[in-house]
C-alpha cells in the first residue's frame, strides 16, 4: 500500500540551490530542515521551490549556496495556523537528493505526476483578453490516512475540461511546479509580497472513481 501512495504524487526539480537550511519541524526525534531551489523555465523567468529534507539524508549544517541538485520526491502540504486562520503551505518533500554538475536545457527540470480526488468544485473563468483558466483543488492520498491539498491550474482546452468535474471524481495530472509573487493587503497602509505555489497543468485525465481520502 505504501508504494502505491508514494506512487501517486512523483515529483522532479532540479536547479540552484540558493538559500540555507531553515528549520521546519521534528517527528520522533528526527528534525525536518528547508531549503530554496531555484528552477529555471523555458523562458528566461525561473520559479522558487522550497525543498524539504530529513537532516538523515543531508548534511544540514553544510553550505550549498550555488550548488546543482536534482531532487525527487513528493509534493506535500500541510496547514499552518497565522493571522486567525490556517494557511496552506506547500513544500518538495525530498526522498533523494543528488548534486549535479549541470542542468542541461534537455533535462526534465520540473514535473510532477499526481493522482488524487477533486475535493472542491473547480472554478473555471476567462482572462479579460479572453484566456480561458480552471483552478483545481487536488486531495492525494499519503500514508497512514492523510491527504495532501495541492492546488492546480489549467489553461485553454485543459480547463474547459476540468470545468466539467465533480468533487469525488478522480483525476490523474502530469504538469510543473510553479512559483507566483502576489501582494497580500494586511491591512489600509501595509502591502506585503507573499510567493504562492501551484501545479501548472500540461495534461489532465479523469480515472474510475475509488474511495475519496479521510
Amino acid at each position: 500500500m505504501t508504494d502505491k501512495v508514494i506512487e501517486n504524487n512523483q515529483v522532479t526539480v532540479m536547479g540552484e540551490v540558493i538559500s540555507d537550511f531553515t528549520f521546519s519541524h521534528e517527528i520522533f526525534g528526527e528534525g525536518f530542515y528547508v531549503m530554496d531551489v531555484k528552477v529555471q523555465r523555458l523562458s528566461e523567468s525561473y520559479d522558487v521551490i522550497p525543498v524539504m529534507t530529513s537532516e538523515r539524508l543531508i548534511d544540514v549544517n553544510g553550505n550549498y549556496l550555488g550548488a546543482l541538485i536534482s531532487v525527487n520526491g513528493q509534493f506535500r502540504s500541510y496547514n499552518r495556523h497565522e493571522e486567525h486562520r490556517n494557511k496552506l503551505v506547500l513544500s518538495v518533500f525530498a526522498r533523494e537528493i543528488e548534486f549535479v554538475d549541470e542542468v542541461e536545457e534537455s533535462a526534465k527540470s520540473n514535473q510532477i505526476f499526481l493522482d488524487g480526488y477533486i475535493c472542491k468544485p473547480p472554478i473555471y473563468r476567462k482572462t479579460p483578453l479572453g484566456r480561458e483558466i480552471a483552478d483545481v483543488l487536488l486531495a492525494v492520498n499519503r500514508p497512514y490516512g492523510k491527504s495532501d491539498y495541492i492546488p492546480c491550474i489549467c489553461w485553454g482546452r485543459n480547463a474547459r475540461y476540468a470545468g466539467t468535474f465533480q468533487v469525488g471524481d478522480r483525476c490523474m495530472i502530469w504538469g510543473r511546479i510553479q512559483s507566483r509573487e502576489y501582494v497580500k493587503k494586511l491591512d489600509e497602509e501595509t502591502m506585503e509580497k507573499r510567493i504562492a505555489f501551484e501545479v501548472s497543468v500540461s495534461k489532465l485525465e479523469l480515472g474510475d472513481k475509488e474511495e475519496l481520502p479521510n
